[in-house]
């Protein structure tokens, strides 16, 4: 059984939980997530009165329906926080003339190619830019991921120089350059 599983997940006061088998509706004030679960030995069980809880309980444990218990708890515990509070990636621009301004609905990238990348932005999500730094939000904790990966992607960061897009915080692992072979250090061959 699912360590992850057995956890309940806390519902705050501006967030509304409805479940009609097998959809789980969750409204907050960041907007409105659904899901289906289509595992039919999974109930969930609301409890308390001032501080909510919501637990999700197996009927029929079996090694098929374990593989899906934590997994729904974890994915209803982020609908929960992606209508509350919402999610955040932070992408970083590393390099001399790496730059990124926003067009409407269009992110315009300077990423050292001969013409500059556009990438369209989802309706879905908001994304920002300030000096290098491109925040990405959204409730949906998946699409967040998503699309700050495809971002990424477009010019990951190498590992001699370090330049490229990079998630805030990510440690780049350097290599060491090239080393001229067979000089020393006064000039002469050896």
């Amino acid at each position: 059984m699912s360590k992850i599983g057995k956890k309940a997940i806390l519902i705050p006061e501006k967030v509304e939980i409805k479940w009609e088998k097998p959809w789980v509706r969750v409204k907050g004030p960041k907007g409105e997530s659904s899901l289906k679960i289509v595992e039919p030995n999974l109930d969930l069980e609301l409890t308390g009165k001032e501080l909510k809880e919501l637990k999700v309980k197996l009927l029929n444990p079996s090694p098929e329906s374990d593989s899906f218990f934590g997994a729904y708890r974890s994915l209803i515990s982020n609908m929960v926080i992606g209508v509350s509070q919402g999610f955040e990636k932070r992408l970083e621009l590393v390099g001399v003339g790496y730059k990124a301004e926003l067009k409407g609905k269009t992110l315009m990238l300077s990423l050292g190619f001969s013409a500059p990348v556009e990438y369209q932005i989802p309706p879905d999500l908001q994304v920002s830019v300030d000096k290098g730094v491109i925040a990405i939000k959204g409730m949906d904790k998946q699409r967040v991921g998503q699309i700050a990966s495809e971002i990424r992607a477009l010019r990951p960061p190498e590992p001699y120089k370090g330049k490229g897009i990079r998630y805030q915080g990510e440690q780049v692992r350097r290599k060491a350059g090239k080393v001229a072979v067979g000089a020393t250090t006064d000039g002469t061959k050896g």
